[in-house]
């Protein structure tokens, strides 16, 4: 992506992640070939309602939006809030198979892969003024080996969120970070924090420094070419580990109660900077907290943190008994005019191209932040083999920050962990 576009159009750039041939689908799952091609929602027989799971605490918008497709459609709908990164891929595979899960459902787009090929999602039909509605990035993140799986919703990454009582504006430079809070952290106070012991944000600086998941060739991703212990992604986290043992860092912000105990000093105004994402923005305002949003300044070498970036969708049951009418809710609600009523909402960013310059997003300080960091963001890989990176990654990650390891020795640890899973999960 090049620096010379706009930044709000960088947010609708989105790269997706392709995949490569994948193993069988399981016996037993939804039919994701749809049967008849030909064959639209308004040929179907109409069901008196669908069932539609949407994030937790996100599904408000829908009551006014649902109406409507109600109102036009006469087919009612059933709402339930089901909380998305983890419990909705579970959900369906329980609630799927016994004929009480969803007609549509949403997921983020790296578990596309692992849904599609156990035909736990069913591909779509869609026809191209529907697909023109989206950048082409974000279509491409909810593909997979060629076939359209969702339609997209929003898209997010980390940024640099910082108190606007104890820094004045956001530094340009990670080393400017650094020296701020060198001076500032004392007395149970802290200049920046980031979950570094996580994969997920600890990508950002092992990323900037040359580090990668999986080589990409044209798009494709190879499993078998891992960059998590190159050279740059040793030095990455030898600049995560100089934060710890410095003292920069709490210890208590490692492990799976690292993110709580991180926001909770940052709600107490005790922390004037944090890497978070988006979904955060809300909350910080709820305590209080006059916050300022930027893209993630640049690390010590010159180059810039390149975060994790993640495109959210919607998705229709591979075992739904509606699938065309399930399809045409989702374009439906994925309208130009109803994704700028969710984003008003719920302040996750669509990726309708239509909304690059609405004043709804243009004018707001932090979507225009997630679109000057996404110029550098790498997108999560959809992949299924990306499912055996995040637990070595996180335990080598927290072997370094709290000195019980050295960087190179951890992280050829967890390549070696890596490379064993995929090879017992994902060989032919």
């Amino acid at each position: 992506m090049k620096k010379s576009l706009s930044l709000l159009m960088v947010i609708m750039l989105v790269l997706g992640a392709l995949a490569a041939c994948g193993p069988n689908r399981e016996e037993g799952a939804g039919n994701n070939n749809q049967g008849d091609k030909e064959k639209t929602a308004d040929d179907t027989k109409k069901p008196e309602k669908l069932i539609v799971w949407e994030d937790k605490d996100k599904a408000g918008w829908l009551d006014e939006v649902g109406a409507k497709f109600t109102e036009e459609y006469g087919i009612e709908l059933e709402v339930k809030e089901v909380e998305m990164a983890d419990k909705m891929k579970e959900q369906l595979r329980l609630d799927g198979p016994a004929g009480t899960g969803p007609d549509v459902l949403t997921l983020p787009h790296d578990q596309i892969g692992e849904m599609a090929l156990a035909g736990h999602i069913a591909e779509l039909d869609a026809e191209q003024d529907v697909i023109d509605r989206f950048s082409e990035s974000s279509i491409l993140a909810q593909s997979y080996e060629g076939a359209l799986y969702g339609l997209p919703k929003s898209s997010e990454t980390p940024v640099f969120i910082y108190n606007k009582e104890l820094m004045e504006e956001a530094p340009a430079t990670m080393d400017e970070v650094y020296d701020f809070a060198t001076d500032f952290t004392k007395d149970g106070n802290f200049g920046f924090l980031a979950l570094w012991d996580n994969y997920y944000f600890a990508h950002a600086p092992i990323g900037g420094y040359g580090g990668y998941v999986f080589a990409e060739n044209d798009g494709a991703l190879n499993p078998a070419d891992l960059g998590l212990n190159n050279e740059g992604a040793v030095e990455g986290a030898e600049y995560i580990q100089k934060w710890y043992t410095e003292g920069l860092f709490p210890k208590g912000i490692v492990g799976e109660n690292g993110g709580a105990a991180m926001d909770g000093l940052f709600n107490e105004g005790k922390v004037a900077s944090v890497m978070n994402g988006p979904w955060s923005f809300q909350s910080y305002k709820d305590a209080g907290i006059d916050i300022g949003v930027a893209a993630m300044p640049k690390l010590p070498n010159g180059e810039p943190m390149k975060t994790f970036m993640g495109v959210k969708g919607w998705h229709v049951s591979g075992y739904s008994k509606n699938k065309e009418w399930a399809q045409k809710f989702i374009e439906f609600i994925t309208q130009d005019e109803y994704a700028k009523l969710r984003f008003e909402q719920t302040q996750e960013v669509p990726t309708n191209t239509a909304l690059v310059d609405d004043p709804a997003i243009a004018e707001n300080e932090g979507a225009k932040a997630v679109a000057e960091q996404s110029q550098y963001a790498v997108p999560m890989p959809n992949i299924p083999e990306m499912g055996t990176v995040w637990e070595p990654m996180a335990n080598a990650l927290q072997t370094v920050v709290t000195g019980k390891q050295e960087p190179k020795a951890a992280l050829d640890s967890a390549v070696d962990q890596i490379e064993q899973n995929i090879q017992a999960n994902h060989s032919n």
